[in-house]
């Protein structure tokens, strides 16, 4: 009989987080399911999800949430928010919540609960395509999820005499409200089409790499190849890319 694991999701309820958590749960696994969405929330409930009302900005819950668990398996950490403006009219506030929740809580999040995991455990980050080719209108944005791809590579060598696995997610652009909060002009969601994701795909990605020692998986596997290329020769991938880079 397969033993039954933990698993730890943050930003579940809204796009990835909340598929992976069904996904999970339908697979009978243990869930632990952190949001601030109370309706949200509920409904994972009904799924079979272990549910924490929690404000992951707000170090005080936080440490007291964490407090409350005693052994995780596997971490999927996928809170995460975002603005699409240009770098001189973005605001104070913007600029603050991403460097906070796409870099500081996750950072936060992993030290403290790498305690709980145990050895042979797992870390899996939902990371961004924008953290490693950057476009206008996305400066910090593309910055908060660079800085996460500088961290887990560290970390991977630090954790690597306890054989826990760190593992990154790198979607393209998602259809979820993700879309709607970062771009209240809706251009970049109408220009982007049939490009944008569907949550479920990634989600399904994102289980699939629990218990495989991957350091990153590239979704779709082009903007891995686009990504690798623009290493190499960023003037010529801005070059070609130049129409594609300004749909926001």
């Amino acid at each position: 009989m397969k033993e039954r694991k933990t698993f730890l999701v943050t930003g579940a309820t809204s796009g990835v987080g909340f598929e992976i958590v069904k996904i999970l749960c339908g697979k009978g696994e243990h869930v632990i399911a952190t949001g601030r969405n109370k309706e949200k929330l509920a409904l994972l409930k009904q799924e079979g999800a272990e549910i924490a009302q929690v404000d992951l900005l707000n170090d005080g819950q936080r440490k007291a949430f964490i407090e409350q668990i005693n052994q995780v398996d596997v971490v999927m950490l996928s809170a995460g928010v975002g603005t699409f403006e240009y770098a001189d009219r973005i605001r104070d506030e913007a600029i603050e919540n991403m460097l906070k929740l796409n870099v500081e809580v996750p950072m936060k999040m992993a030290r403290d609960l790498l305690h709980q995991l145990p050895d042979g455990g797992q870390l899996i980050f939902i990371g961004s395509q924008a953290g490693k080719v950057a476009t206008p209108k996305a400066s910090v944005y593309a910055a908060t999820k660079h800085a996460l791809i500088g961290y887990t590579n560290a970390l991977r060598l630090e954790l690597k005499q306890r054989n826990i696995a760190v593992t990154v997610i790198h979607p393209g652009p998602i259809d979820t409200p993700f879309i709607d909060h970062a771009d209240q002009t809706a251009m970049y969601r109408k220009a982007m089409g049939r490009i944008l994701l569907k949550p479920e795909i990634v989600a399904e990605k994102a289980v699939h790499t629990i218990h495989t020692r991957k350091r990153e998986v590239n979704i779709p596997w082009y903007m891995g190849v686009s990504s690798k290329l623009y290493t190499i020769s960023p003037k010529m991938v801005e070059l070609f890319g130049k129409s594609f880079f300004n749909k926001k």
